[in-house]
C-alpha cells in the first residue's frame, strides 16, 4: 500500500474454481466492506472481473451507481470516499479482483492506475500458486481456512438446493435474501441453516 495513496485494500476471489471468499485484507474495515459484496453479489469488486477492467470511484459521496445501490450507501457510512477495483485475472482465467480504500475523495492519476494494475497482475499470481499449492487433509479439505472463509456458506448453499430443488446461483439467491430481509450477514444465516434452526421452504 506504500506505493499507492491508499488507506487500506481487500482482495477476494470470485469465480470458480475458486471459493467466492475474501482471501486477505489489510484491516477490519477492509474485509467488512469486502464480505458486504459478497453477501450482496454486488459492488466494484465484481464490475471490476465482470468488465475485466480498472472500476474507479474517487469520491463515494458523490458518485451514485446504480449497479450496486445497497453497497454504496454501506460504504459511504463507514467513513470511506474511494473506492478503486482491480481485477485479478491471468489470460482467461477470471480469479477475482482486488478493493482499494481512501478515507477521502482521491482520484487516481494514470500512474496510480497502471501501479495498481502491475500489483493486482503480481496478486493475480500469488493468488493462483496459493491455491495449486494448497495440500488436502486427510479428510480432503485444505490443511487450513482462512480467517476469511466462507465454507459455511457453500455447506448452506448445498442444503437448500436440496430442500429448494434448485440451482446454486438461485439457493443462494435464497440466502441472500433471507440475509438482507433480516439485516444479517450472509454467514450468519448460512450457520443457523447448517444447524437446522432455518431451513427452506419457509
Amino acid at each position: 500500500m506504500a506505493s499507492l495513496p491508499i488507506a487500506r485494500a481487500a482482495i477476494s476471489t470470485l469465480k470458480n474454481p475458486f471459493d467466492v471468499e475474501t482471501v486477505c485484507a489489510s484491516d477490519d474495515l477492509a474485509a467488512h466492506l469486502d464480505e458486504l459484496q459478497l453477501d450482496l453479489g454486488e459492488g466494484p469488486c465484481w464490475m471490476a472481473l465482470s468488465t475485466r477492467a480498472p472500476v474507479l470511484v474517487p469520491d463515494v459521496q458523490h458518485t451514485w451507481n446504480p449497479a450496486w445501490p445497497s453497497l454504496h450507501t454501506a460504504i459511504a457510512e463507514c467513513g470511506i470516499r474511494s473506492v478503486f477495483a482491480f481485477p485479478l485475472i491471468i489470460g482467461s482465467l477470471e480469479i477475482g479482483a482486488v478493493d482499494l480504500y481512501v478515507d477521502a475523495p482521491h482520484p487516481f492519476t494514470s500512474s496510480d492506475v497502471a501501479r495498481a494494475s502491475a500489483l493486482a497482475d503480481i496478486a493475480a499470481l500469488t493468488v493462483l500458486n496459493q491455491a495449486l499449492d494448497r495440500q488436502p487433509t486427510e479428510e480432503g479439505d485444505a490443511t487450513q481456512d482462512s480467517p476469511y472463509s466462507r465454507r459455511e456458506v457453500h455447506q448452506a448453499t448445498g442444503m437448500v438446493m436440496a430442500q429448494m430443488k434448485v440451482g446454486p446461483d438461485d439457493a443462494l439467491l435464497l440466502i441472500r435474501a433471507r440475509a438482507f430481509a433480516e439485516g444479517r450477514s450472509v454467514r450468519d444465516i448460512a450457520s443457523q441453516i447448517i444447524d437446522r434452526q432455518i431451513s427452506f421452504p419457509l
